[in-house]
């Protein structure tokens, strides 16, 4: 799905953040391992977000950084001439616990139940999986789908915001807790969807 029209803006932002790390000659790795640090406080705090208001914001404030450092990395390696297979899988390997970090502390916060949560984290690491597997099986690296890694982040943040401003339960849950329910749903119809597509590609 992406949020297309989000990404005019994006790029306002990242490309010069992108020439100023390369000016600086900031290693790729380094801003990965700075995406990943931000996804770790970032589930802290969302752990302990139902004992303070303030933790939920500055959980989806984390969340954003985890955001822009792991769209960052990949462009100061490509700008700076330094892309490199093992630079990709360090990429990858650190998107996946960023995804666990903060999905999983969402759940185990108790914003859902965690049967909930567990089927969101199956569906999201499954998902990360089939792209990378069509990468594997040669048919290039696919992102398709009605909710990728992009689209998980941005309701993430949105429902962060909006559980900080409306903290009141919706037909039992709070907003991040149907944002936990909407990812859980839409990551394994996005597994069938890549499922779908490698197949008929192998045909």
């Amino acid at each position: 799905m992406t949020f297309n029209t989000l990404r005019p803006f994006a790029s306002k932002v990242i490309e010069p953040l992108a020439d100023f790390f390369v000016r600086y000659e900031v290693s790729p790795d380094t801003v990965s391992i700075a995406s990943l640090i931000c996804a770790f406080f970032a589930g802290i705090s969302f752990y302990y977000s139902p004992g303070s208001r303030e933790l939920v914001l500055l959980a989806g404030v984390l969340v954003i950084l985890n955001s822009i450092f792991d769209a960052l990395d990949g462009l100061i390696a490509r700008k700076s001439n330094r892309a490199t297979p093992r630079g990709d899988f360090l990429d990858h390997v650190i998107d996946r616990y960023s995804d666990v970090f903060i999905i999983c502390s969402i759940f185990f916060a108790g914003y859902v139940p965690w049967q909930i949560g567990v089927a969101a984290i199956v569906g999201v690491l499954l998902t990360s999986y089939l792209g990378t597997q069509a990468q594997a099986l040669r048919l290039g690296r696919y992102y398709g789908g009605i909710m990728g890694r992009a689209d998980r982040l941005v309701v993430i943040i949105l429902a962060a915001f909006g559980n900080f401003a409306f903290s009141s339960q919706i037909a039992g849950y709070s907003v991040l807790g149907w944002a936990v329910i909407l990812i859980a749903v839409t990551s394994h119809i996005t597994a069938v969807q890549r499922i779908n597509y490698i197949w008929k590609r192998l045909e």
